[in-house]
């Protein structure tokens, strides 16, 4: 049986700007299989350079984790293997990027992109993403992906969802007005809630929701192993008020 739509509840939970404290679980895995020589290595000597440190009391200040002043910052939640934060990265070196993975795997990855490219403009939190929005000043974020997250299929799992009532509001706390919010997965189901929960919030207003990528997107390989699963992916763009 599908997901119940709680369209009561979710209407309920996100039209104010107010959310309630973290809960110190965070559910889904923290390592994978072993890293190789190389990728422990880089977790070891890497990581330490990039990891961002929350302040103990205070806002953290974004620019100072740069050695330039960012046009923008950006911020990636559930980076997986980090392709598309490095091909973003990339592209836009004028921009500070900031992505959130607690999966140690999916770090070293992303330390192995960093690396082999030698790109400078990104800045890691190997941890709840959900600490770093409510550390990060006001209004401070350009624009958010989160992309192909772990779809929490079953009923009593929703509350799992990263896109969901307890966390709206640290997004919209935290985004510009008039950032993007970018969202993406291939799991029909939690396509129907985000698109529930997004046309349901207060702060947001859809500006995109196709099964086509827009323009500049870049293919991650988790979006790639999907649609030759036969998949189909929808992406969906909304703004800030």
């Amino acid at each position: 049986m599908g997901t119940p739509r709680p369209r009561a509840r979710i209407e309920a939970g996100i039209q104010t700007l107010s959310f309630t404290p973290i809960e110190r679980r965070l559910y889904g895995r923290r390592k994978g299989r072993p890293l190789r020589t190389r990728k422990s290595q880089l977790v070891r000597d890497l990581l330490p350079q990039l990891e961002i440190t929350l302040p103990e009391q205070g806002a953290l200040d974004p620019v100072s984790l740069f050695s330039f002043k960012p046009k923008a910052l950006w911020l990636e939640i559930g980076f997986g293997g980090g392709e598309h934060l490095v091909a973003q990265a990339k592209r836009h070196p004028d921009h500070a990027f900031i992505g959130c993975e607690p999966f140690l795997n999916g770090v070293a990855s992303l330390l192995d992109h960093i690396d082999r490219e030698q790109v400078k403009n990104i800045r890691i939190f190997p941890d709840d993403a959900r600490r770093v929005l409510d550390a990060l000043p006001e209004g401070s974020v350009g624009r958010c992906y989160v992309l192909f997250a772990d779809p929490w299929p079953k009923a009593r799992h929703t509350d799992r969802r990263f896109i969901g009532p307890a966390n709206l509001p640290r997004l919209a706390r935290a985004l510009q007005k008039g950032a993007e919010l970018c969202l993406a997965t291939d799991d029909a189901q939690l396509g129907e809630w985000m698109t529930d929960v997004m046309d349901n919030a207060a702060d947001f207003t859809r500006v995109r929701h196709e099964r086509t990528p827009p323009e500049d997107w870049v293919q991650t390989r988790y979006e790639e192993k999907g649609i030759k699963a036969g998949r189909a992916v929808i992406y969906m763009s909304y703004m800030r008020k």
